[in-house]
């Protein structure tokens, strides 16, 4: 009997690679994931299907006299019989590089995950066992109301194990659902976009997705053309994640430290403590916020700005990034927290917004006098690292509100804005709810943000687009 036979769990796999190594240190990442989907175009199902996949990843550290070198590989599918090439790999890639700049001791102490050695969790086309009988709901209204509805559900669930050379012995199993929903005009001349994201399918209801975008099509019966200019705009939460996204992404301390962010301050030093918004706001990541769930333990498949493989298992706490509107925390690793003095924040697994606002996007729209509300952004692009400016585009839907009530639909524009900058200018947040970051939904999904209202967005060109 092979030894791929024998060894086939990913506890065993974690185990048998870290008894193979031969250096200071080890980390050994199995990730063993499982995915289901549904496809869909113009009211009726094309694909569906279910796929399985391991990867492992195997970090490899060598103590010399300079300081400590790791070495990272990771590859796909591997059985037992590939344990030891990876291996060496991995120490081989070690001995070769220089002294790891963010070398820290490999992390002790984290209580074993009493589910280590369980069987990973895997989703099936059953997730979907509630969802697919309403989805088909969603189509017969949309063909009696004279729309096409386009769009994919996704269900991913991640088991991964994590185990070290110095005992931890770690297991996170995440789900994670998108679902995106285009309506369509059978002219293909208007087009509606609605998406929402899910830990198992149970909370999204597609039949109401489909009634909002029902609406969503009626008001774009009327054109209005508008030049590019600064307008009062509604943001949706799904827009206000996208740039809070990329926000975080550039938030480590350590850029900071060295000049190279919007949250460095003129003159050396960071903004931190400096206030960002008029507005009560709280950014925060909470691995147990409810719905939003993530891991609580860092996971770093390789070394960068705001993750290091040498933190693998260290704890993550909850953390308030913006408290009452002021700068509160920068990520950091133990690296670069130890470089700039500040407190250690790892990098997060979701964010959440709030302002304790209680309106719902429709009832922001009732009191509004004149305003654009979008739907959704999508092709961000960073401009200017030193303000964080970004540009991108407006898609599926922009309308004009006039005296609480939506008007028409306006063309799309390209807009040139800085979520920091927009923070300061946010005059009101609505209600903070869940929702999905459409440019990010492949990297990212696990949000909760209030609609927010910009008195002067930027809106530098017409675009044709759709």
């Amino acid at each position: 009997m092979s030894s791929s036979i024998r060894i086939t769990k990913p506890h065993e796999i974690v185990e048998r690679a870290l008894e193979l190594s031969t250096t200071d240190g080890c980390v050994v990442i199995a990730d063993e994931g499982s995915t289901a989907n549904l496809r869909w175009a113009g009211n009726a199902l094309t694909t569906n299907g279910v796929t399985r996949g391991r990867t492992l990843t195997v970090i490899a550290t060598v103590d010399g006299k300079e300081g400590t070198a790791s070495g990272v590989v990771s590859r796909s599918a591997v059985t037992a019989d590939d344990l030891e090439p990876l291996v060496r790999a991995a120490e081989a890639a070690a001995r070769g590089a220089g002294p790891a700049e963010d070398a820290q001791p490999l992390v002790t102490g984290t209580p074993a995950s009493p589910d280590f050695t369980d069987a990973p969790a895997e989703t099936s086309s059953a997730v979907f066992s509630d969802f697919a009988p309403a989805l088909g709901e969603a189509f017969a209204r949309a063909r009696e109301g004279g729309r096409e509805l386009y769009g994919f559900a996704n269900h991913e669930l991640v088991s991964t194990y994590v185990g070290t050379s110095t005992g931890l012995r770690l297991r996170h199993d995440q789900p994670n659902g998108t679902l995106e929903l285009n309506a369509k005009s059978p002219d293909r001349q208007r087009s509606a976009w609605a998406g929402r994201s899910s830990r198992d399918f149970k909370d999204v209801d597609p039949t109401a997705l489909d009634a909002e975008l029902a609406v969503r099509l009626g008001w774009a019966e009327r054109k209005i053309d508008l030049p590019a200019g600064r307008y009062e705009t509604l943001l949706p939460p799904t827009a206000v994640a996208d740039l809070l996204i990329y926000q975080m992404w550039s938030a480590a301390a350590r850029d900071a430290v060295e000049g190279r962010t919007v949250f460095s301050k003129p003159g050396g030093g960071t903004r931190l403590g400096e206030k960002l918004s008029g507005l009560p706001l709280s950014l925060r990541s909470d691995p147990n916020a409810p719905g939003l769930e993530s891991a609580p333990f860092v996971i770093a498949h390789s070394s960068g700005d705001d993750a290091s493989v040498f933190d693998n298992g260290l704890p993550v706490p909850a953390t308030e990034w913006i408290a009452d509107g002021h700068l509160n925390r920068l990520t950091t690793t133990r690296h670069s927290a130890g470089l700039t003095g500040m407190q250690l924040s790892p990098g997060f697994g979701n964010l959440i917004l709030d302002a304790g606002g209680e309106k719902s996007l429709d009832e922001m729209v009732a009191g509004t006098e004149r305003s654009l509300l979008l739907t959704c952004l999508w092709y961000i692009r960073e401009v200017d690292p030193a303000t964080l400016l970004l540009t991108g585009l407006t898609r599926d839907g922009v309308y004009l509100v006039e005296n609480g009530q939506v008007v028409g639909e306006v063309n799309n524009f390209r807009f040139n804005e800085s979520p920091v900058d927009l923070l300061s200018r946010a005059s009101e947040a609505g209600r903070t709810e869940k929702t999905l970051p459409r440019e990010w939904s492949d990297w990212f999904t696990r949000a909760a943000m209030p609609a927010l209202r910009i008195p002067d967005f930027n809106m530098s060109s017409v675009s044709k687009g759709v």
